[in-house]
Order: C-alpha cells, then structure tokens, then sequence
C-alpha cells in the first residue's frame, strides 16, 4: 500500500475513475448490442446518433482508444445504411 498521503489519495481517486471508466463502457456497449440487434432502419438511426456520441465520449476520455472509436462507428454506421 502506498505510504505517502497523496499516494493514498491517488490511489482512491484511480479506484474511483476506474468504476465511472467501467460503468459508462460498460452502458455503450450494451447499448451497441441494442443497436445491432434492431432490424428497422428508422429506430436504428436514432440509436446511431446516441450511441455514436457516447462512443466519441469514452474516445475523449480516453477510455477507448480513438481508432478503436472509429472503427466502431464507421462498423455501425455502414450496418445502419445497409438496412432495407
């Protein structure tokens, strides 16, 4: 365990960014499954433009890595258009 006191407090703040990190990762994912799975093209699109900003934001964040990011929304983006 760490000795010095910012340490410690660096340490409970890591603890803390870690847990918001893996909730709001864990939300867009979850969120990208609701999009796959949609088959009409009206809802999808909708769910595109939620899920694509929360994407962006885990990328600023750095969360996920920014190519990573696009890769996920240009994956998503071509699904949506190629619905009927």
């Amino acid at each position: 365990m760490a000795n010095h006191k910012s340490a410690q407090k660096r340490v409970r703040a890591n603890e803390t960014k870690r847990v918001r990190n893996r909730y709001q990762a864990k939300t867009t994912r979850s969120q990208i499954k609701k999009l796959t799975a949609t088959t009409k093209k009206d809802e999808a699109q909708t769910l595109l433009k939620e899920v694509t900003g929360m994407i962006d934001k885990l990328a600023k964040k750095n969360v996920i890595h920014w190519k990573k990011a696009a890769n996920q929304k240009s994956k998503l983006a071509k699904r949506v258009n190629a619905m009927a």
